[in-house]
């Protein structure tokens, strides 16, 4: 099984992911953890690249191909042989993050974003998305007073994390047998109660 995490800046995607991890652990399977960008080594140099604060001059295009380059990587060196073996992978941001925020944020054309989906991909689709929802502001705050990574997507407007999490809605309203979106703007506990019991509920875990 495939489980991915989405939703925008400040949503607790990197924590859920990790205290889902270790639940799925503890009833004895098998579990990859993984995230995006980055994730392998090639894709770790990427990351850097693109999260630079300095690198205020990339394009929206440079952005996409850099984004998907990372993840072509990480599909072919650790995701789809980890499932290939029976594992389950969770992965903190696919390929609907590039919908989001490259597509609704940048403006650029979904189509296209598809395409270079599909090729990075080579078709693979989530089992299940999970997509932590949070108000821009809110999750922003979060991220400043966290002291963790503060990167370039970041620094953008308010505005272009308002149409990411727009993004984000729509995209769960076109494929609501994949996507489940959760309320984000709870305590760490409440969230990760609600995370399990979707995940339990779709693997039939008692």
């Amino acid at each position: 099984m495939f489980i991915t995490l989405e939703g925008p800046e400040g949503s607790g995607k990197t924590t859920q992911a990790r205290l889902l991890t270790n639940r799925l652990r503890g009833e004895g399977y098998h579990v990859v953890l993984t995230h995006e960008p980055g994730g392998t080594p090639i894709g770790d140099q990427v990351r850097t690249v693109l999260h630079d604060p300095a690198n205020t001059d990339m394009t929206p295009q440079a952005e996409l191909l850099l984004y998907s380059a990372s993840r072509a990587q990480l599909v072919a060196q650790l995701i789809r042989p980890a499932l290939a073996v029976g594992h389950i992978v969770v992965c903190d941001r696919f390929y609907d993050s590039t919908l989001a925020y490259q597509g609704y944020g940048r403006g650029l054309d979904l189509e296209t974003l598809w395409q270079v989906t599909r090729l990075a991909t080579g078709g693979l689709v989530p089992d299940l998305t999970l997509c932590l929802d949070i108000r821009p502001d809110q999750g922003l705050q979060r991220r400043l007073l966290g002291g963790g990574e503060w990167n370039r997507l970041d620094q953008e407007a308010l505005e272009f994390h308002r149409r990411v999490r727009a993004g984000y809605l729509e995209l769960a309203g076109l494929e609501p047998e994949r996507w489940v979106v959760i309320n984000a703007d709870q305590a760490v506990e409440q969230v990760e109660q609600q995370v399990w019991e979707v995940v339990r509920s779709r693997m039939g875990i008692r």
